[in-house]
């Protein structure tokens, strides 16, 4: 991605303005790695083997950055996973509402969130299913397998609900948590209801009232995809799962394949026949595409609801332990924190990759360029 936005961005910037947020993720992302952020000299003590690190731009967006912020999440999540099944559940907006998102973000992000989690909320609290309250970790994703604009929500849903009074666990007794036709209908509801309130109370005013009313009412004759994957149940394979889509962006460097001076190639794969193809796109229009899955600053595209919520996670999963006899697991071996070094800072903190007998140790730090 450096090297597309170093051959391509200025020619877009000709054609096309760029927000504040996205001017952003180009600067630091061009700076990432490089001696203008500073780093570490590192030294190996075993073989001498002598390495420049420059610092990381730890921006979300940055195909170079989410790696080690995802294992790091999955750390943090592995002790939360609970010892029933799991179930993978997409909920997808319509196309018809992407040119909404490019307008108001903010306002179709939330209602999106919100809208999600009410479906589920209401099939769990339904006496009929599980009758009682669910838990919830949804990610935003924002793109298709060809950059374009995709609007969806994975969510990952532990397979079951804790009854009103905290006193029982209700397992889900099906494969699939709820039926997929239904969701889909609750999900469309809901979210039409809350686009229609968030139009009424002026925070779509960048839209055409009649256009607004019209597409709505369409979109209410059309099914909403929903889709429901079969359940997850060893712990680490959740939480590897879960890792997949995370922290995942709309492009990875692995997936660029060639860069000219006009155009970029990369690797999609195309769902409607399973194959991996290539795509040929002019600089200009790949980074459109990409511009376009940039996120409003500050906005949370990993929310945590129900029993999973911050504020009641700690106290709910233990109640919920204690309904299914299952205390807390130790950690794996995969887990155990690397092993203690005096002089390794916890940054260098890794083998030589030369000799991989050795550790590289902090020689002096490299100041950043100012500006």
């Amino acid at each position: 991605m450096q090297t597309v936005l170093s051959n391509h961005l200025q020619q877009y910037q000709h054609h096309h303005r760029l927000s504040p947020i996205q001017s952003k993720v180009c600067h630091r992302m061009g700076l990432c790695r490089t001696k203008a952020l500073g780093g570490q000299q590192v030294h190996c003590d075993h073989c001498g083997f002598e390495q420049q690190r420059y610092h990381s731009c730890r921006n979300r967006h940055c195909p170079k950055c989410q790696y080690k912020a995802s294992q790091q999440w999955c750390e943090k999540q592995r002790q939360q996973v609970l010892p029933v099944n799991y179930f993978h559940v997409v909920f997808t907006l319509p196309h018809a509402i992407n040119p909404w998102v490019q307008c108001h973000p903010e306002v179709i992000y939330r209602c999106l969130f919100q809208s999600v989690w009410h479906t589920i909320q209401t099939f769990g609290q339904d006496p009929k299913r599980l009758n009682g309250n669910m838990g919830m970790t949804a990610v935003l994703h924002t793109w298709g397998q060809n950059l374009s604009q995709h609007v969806h929500l994975h969510c990952l849903i532990p397979g079951g609900a804790l009854s009103q009074d905290q006193s029982q666990w209700h397992p889900a007794r099906s494969n699939y948590l709820f039926p997929v036709k239904a969701l889909s209908r609750c999900f469309r509801s809901t979210m039409v209801s809350a686009l229609r309130c968030a139009y009424r109370n002026g925070e779509l005013h960048r839209l055409n009232g009649e256009e607004v009313a019209q597409c709505l009412d369409a979109l209410m004759q059309q099914d909403w995809v929903v889709y429901s994957k079969a359940y997850l149940k060893k712990a680490d394979t959740i939480v590897r799962y879960l890792g997949r889509y995370t922290h995942k962006i709309a492009i990875s460097d692995a997936r660029i394949k060639g860069i000219n001076d006009a155009q970029v190639t990369f690797g999609y794969k195309d769902y409607r026949d399973g194959k991996d193809k290539l795509m040929r796109l002019d600089g200009e229009e790949f980074i459109r595409r990409f511009l376009l899955h940039v996120l409003p600053e500050g906005l949370m595209r990993i929310r945590h609801y129900g029993f999973l919520s911050n504020r009641t996670r700690k106290q709910k999963l233990e109640t919920i332990r204690a309904c299914l006899l299952a205390p807390v697991q130790a950690t794996s071996g995969e887990q155990a924190l690397a092993p203690e070094v005096p002089g390794l800072s916890a940054s260098a903190m890794c083998a030589c990759p030369r000799c991989r007998k050795g550790y590289l140790r902090v020689c002096f730090e490299i100041p950043a360029k100012p500006g």
